[in-house]
């Protein structure tokens, strides 16, 4: 009997326990109460959403019928714009991502050589990366490159009759290239943080053994970066896969001349608001995710063969 009544007491003092724990955590979860709203309000209850109209037809004015893979067999088999509007976004991908990154990265080496004013230069290249992604230098943009622009005037100083930058399928596609490129201050900034933490012994010792600054840069640096480039390499690449804006307002909406800059992005924003085909534009959207998660789940398992961390 009087272990029962211990037993029945060590039960009571675990509640009370859980209880007051329970309390404890209360305000946390309160705080956390505007993140959880909008990440199953605004996030996680539209991405379902969106994964359930991608199965049906849907155009916004009738209730949606289902459709079953009707969406996804259209998308692989028979519609040639998404291949088209797939392989300008590769092309895009390609050749922005690589060259953002080593530009952000030898802008980040001169910046750590400890120049004067530091701070000011940091927030200058930073301030692209806040910018480029807004409507006002998307037009900006297409201003510059116009067969009248300030490229062509330039041109025209030194005898060049240059070509309408936008308006040529030819070039078209690299005037938005460009553009990602001149956004690299955020991996700058991340990649200068990642060079401030490497010892500066290794490079003393290294000059000790007559290692010149190309074999420090790779025997030293860029192996103590790659968990950095690793980083950035995936934010950018995804980040590159969903520009929309400066595609949209330098072409005016259509992805030309001649599709050479429909962006996926562009194409999918077609079929949702300017075809109506909502659960076409979903199955898009999918297929979108399908790939960046892809691509992602690829760069973690390729990741051990050439990421190195201090350990």
């Amino acid at each position: 009997m009087q272990i029962a009544a211990a037993e029945t007491g060590w039960t009571a003092a675990r509640k009370r326990k859980a209880s007051r724990k329970r309390w404890a955590s209360l305000p946390g979860y309160l705080f956390l109460l505007p993140w959880l709203i909008g990440f199953f309000g605004l996030t996680l209850g539209p991405a379902l959403a969106s994964l359930a109209l991608s199965f049906t037809h849907f155009d916004l004015m009738t209730d949606p019928r289902w459709a079953g893979m009707a969406n996804y067999r259209r998308i692989l088999f028979s519609d040639t714009k998404f291949w088209e509007s797939l392989r300008v976004t590769f092309t895009y991908v390609v050749l922005t991502v690589p060259l953002k990154l080593a530009f952000a990265l030898g802008v980040a080496m001169v910046l750590n050589k400890g120049i004067r004013g530091l701070t000011i230069y940091r927030a200058i290249f930073y301030l692209p990366s806040l910018l480029g992604a807004s409507v006002a230098i998307a037009v900006l943009w297409r201003e510059i490159f116009s067969g009248t622009g300030l490229l062509n005037q330039l041109l025209a100083l030194v005898g060049i009759q240059g070509p309408s930058w936008i308006a040529n399928p030819d070039t078209a596609l690299y005037t938005l290239v460009v553009l990602g490129i001149w956004q690299f201050g955020s991996p700058m900034i991340i990649f200068l943080a990642g060079l401030r933490q490497i010892p500066q012994d290794l490079y003393e010792a290294s000059s000790l053994d007559g290692a010149s600054p190309r074999r420090q840069f790779f025997r030293i640096t860029l192996p103590l970066l790659t968990p950095i480039i690793f980083f950035n390499s995936i934010v950018q690449v995804i980040d590159a896969f969903k520009a929309f804006t400066p595609a949209f307002i330098i072409s005016e909406g259509t992805g030309g001349p001649v599709n050479s800059t429909l962006f996926y992005t562009l194409y999918l924003f077609q079929e949702a608001f300017s075809f109506f085909r909502m659960g076409y534009a979903s199955a898009l959207a999918w297929v979108l995710v399908l790939i960046i998660a892809g691509f992602t789940a690829v760069s973690f398992l390729s990741a051990r063969f050439w990421v190195h961390y201090d350990e």
